[in-house]
């Protein structure tokens, strides 16, 4: 039985969904964040020495990194319907968009969140005013133009194919679901990219999707 360690808020929620879509049973194992910190308990450190989400065990086998684990679940589970074969162009493009979620979309908008959370930090009063400048400034010049061609290369590419694959589900629309999720909640994707929203719109659609949210819990971004 396939253990899922999950977190709530937190990237293991895809796991959920792609667990749901294979059909594959497992149990939930369930960690809350530190209200102030909004970081996970120390308890995970005992799965994993990072003590991170998500982590899953699998009879003797403890899986971390959203990627790694949808590789492995694809991989054992999903090769008929998740995962294409090996040695074509869909599998060189799911093995791009697996890697480019974390590796290459994920850090411009982390950066854009830690920024902004900088001007709402507790600070002296004359401090403020500077932090504020070199937020603007930074999210401005750095991260928002760097955001903007990330989206807009994304959209292109829905405008032309259903999922990230073409016409079929699969383990790389997981793996990009939380990234463009966020993207869409916090109002970074707005209305000039209707192909993300319609995709992100597509997945809350899915019956297994709606198992795993409902399994999972409060899911910020959903």
């Amino acid at each position: 039985m396939i253990t899922v360690h999950h977190l709530n808020n937190s990237r293991s929620q895809r796991v959920l969904w792609m667990l749901e879509e294979l059909g594959v049973p497992y149990e939930i194992q369930r960690y809350e964040r530190d209200p102030k910190t909004m970081l996970a308990p120390e308890s995970l450190k005992k799965v994993h020495p990072l003590g991170k989400s998500p982590v899953i065990t699998d009879g003797d086998l403890t899986v971390a990194e959203s990627g790694a684990i949808i590789e492995y679940l694809a991989h054992t589970y999903g090769k008929d319907t998740m995962l294409p074969p090996s040695g074509n162009q869909a599998w060189l493009d799911y093995t791009y968009w697996l890697h480019y979620a974390e590796g290459s979309l994920m850090p411009p908008l982390v950066m854009r969140l830690v920024f902004e959370k900088v001007k709402t930090s507790p600070m002296p009063f004359f401090i403020k005013p500077v932090a504020k400048g070199i937020s603007d400034k930074t999210n401005q010049m750095f991260i928002g133009p760097m955001i903007k061609t990330h989206l807009d290369f994304i959209e292109s590419h829905l405008a032309e194919n259903t999922w990230f694959l073409g016409d079929n589900l699969s383990g790389a629309d997981i793996q990009m679901s939380f990234p463009l999720e966020a993207s869409v909640a916090r109002g970074i994707v707005g209305d000039s990219r209707p192909h993300i929203t319609a995709w992100v719109e597509q997945v809350h659609a899915r019956p297994a999707y709606r198992r795993a949210l409902e399994k999972g819990g409060d899911y910020e971004f959903a």
